[in-house]
């Protein structure tokens, strides 16, 4: 029994119980402790990377790297955000070479701007990323400093028939250009830095992940133009812009209801100030403008009638409060309260939250938290800034979740008290 067979057979078995067989299997499976990992990660990798799990010979022999790594969506997501930069940047190139009355040449190089480019991932963990580079770039360099990883990646790549990748077992460190990328000259360096401290906790912040990319950044631009970055969701925006310098882009990606990851555009000699995109599903949008309520338009009374919308992770995390506002006209409830109303839905910030039909708006007290209750035993409900959570709410309605209603307790700010809307849930 080769080691396939041995996965597809056990695919569902409990692994408790198949962890007590060891000498059982111990002629057909030289590698048990590997199978054990590789059933396990296989189980979290049926919906996030069903590519790689329609494949039952892949190793996996870390824990960790299989939940720590992107899904096939978020990795699709980084190739197009490093295929643009690159093909951007060629672009421009090429067109400061060509006059006006080049357009032809100017399409053709648009269309030839990808070939021969380069990426190196610096800090490969499982290969996801990379292997989804590999979709877009001629040719992508994998580096990893754990032995383990690196072995498992090379022999992964060459089951999923990614044979433009180079795999390289590294530690990342000074100096970059002839140390690490060698003779691979990169168009664009990807950089994921490993957000566990050495005690095991989960960190966030920039100067306590590892590799350093503050103390880094300096050769890291010097070996490549370009650099994307993926950091922590629970990572400051303003404050990495600050940090890093030369952030041309900034893109919050959502995906099933969280914002899973920051990812930074870093291109050296850059000064502007950086775009911020949202990404919700695989749904994108650029909005050119700061991180502030700047713009936004407030609810007055008359206004709290037709629809709410909820804003999504993503936008949530951009901090572009007045956007819906300033690009679409709908008013927030508050400065600190991101819920917006408008007479009517607008699909095209539909990809970016949910809609919500207003049945009507009551005082958020103790006879209307009783009325609420008997007309609404079973609904969803969420508290947006009160000083009590959604739990709370809901326990002191006493409804149960589900139905087909959402009750959103909500501070509003024309009002002198706090407010709870009734909204018809859509589904």
């Amino acid at each position: 029994m080769d080691f396939s067979e041995f996965i597809l057979l056990h695919d569902e078995d409990d692994l408790g119980r198949l962890a007590l067989s060891r000498e059982r299997f111990a002629a057909d499976v030289p590698d048990f402790d590997l199978a054990l990992t590789t059933l396990e990660a296989r189980r979290k990798l049926r919906t996030k990377v069903p590519e790689w799990y329609a494949v039952p010979g892949l190793h996996y022999p870390t824990r960790l790297s299989a939940q720590q790594c992107s899904s096939t969506e978020t990795a699709q997501y980084k190739a197009s955000v490093a295929q643009r930069t690159i093909l951007s940047a060629k672009t421009q190139q090429n067109a400061l070479k060509m006059g006006p009355e080049d357009n032809l040449k100017r399409k053709n190089a648009a269309k030839c701007a990808l070939d021969g480019t380069l990426l190196a991932d610096l800090t490969g963990g499982l290969g996801v990323d990379s292997w989804a580079f590999a979709q877009v770039f001629e040719k992508v360099l994998y580096n990893e400093m754990n032995p383990a990883l690196c072995e498992a990646a090379r022999h992964n790549f060459e089951l999923l028939g990614a044979d433009n990748i180079c795999v390289r077992n590294s530690e990342l460190r000074s100096p970059i250009r002839s140390g690490m990328t060698g003779d691979f000259q990169p168009d664009i360096l990807y950089l994921d830095p490993a957000r566990r401290a050495a005690d095991g906790r989960k960190v966030f912040r920039l100067e306590e992940c590892q590799p350093d990319v503050l103390t880094l950044l300096p050769e890291l631009l010097e070996a490549c133009p370009h650099l994307l970055l993926k950091l922590s969701p629970m990572a400051d925006i303003t404050l990495l812009c600050k940090q890093l310098g030369c952030v041309k882009e900034v893109h919050a990606v959502a995906a099933e209801g969280e914002c899973k990851e920051l990812l930074l555009v870093l291109e050296r000699g850059y000064e502007g100030q950086a775009a911020l995109v949202i990404c919700e599903n695989g749904h994108a949008q650029i909005l050119r403008c700061a991180q502030n309520d700047e713009g936004s338009v407030f609810a007055t009374t008359e206004d709290l009638h037709g629809w709410l919308f909820e804003p999504g992770k993503a936008l949530l995390k951009s901090g572009a409060f007045h956007w819906p506002s300033s690009a679409f006209g709908l008013k927030k409830l508050g400065r600190h309260t991101h819920l917006y109303v408008s007479a009517a839905r607008i699909d095209e910030l539909a990809p970016f939250g949910k809609w919500f039909p207003i049945e009507r708006v009551v005082p958020l007290d103790k006879r209307h938290l009783k009325e609420t209750a008997r007309s609404y035993p079973q609904a969803d409900v969420s508290a947006h800034n009160l000083p009590l959570s959604s739990e709370a709410l809901r326990s002191r309605l006493g409804v149960k979740d589900g139905g087909d209603h959402h009750l959103f307790g909500a501070r509003i700010d024309v009002l002198s008290e706090n407010f709870l809307l009734i909204t018809v849930k859509c589904k």
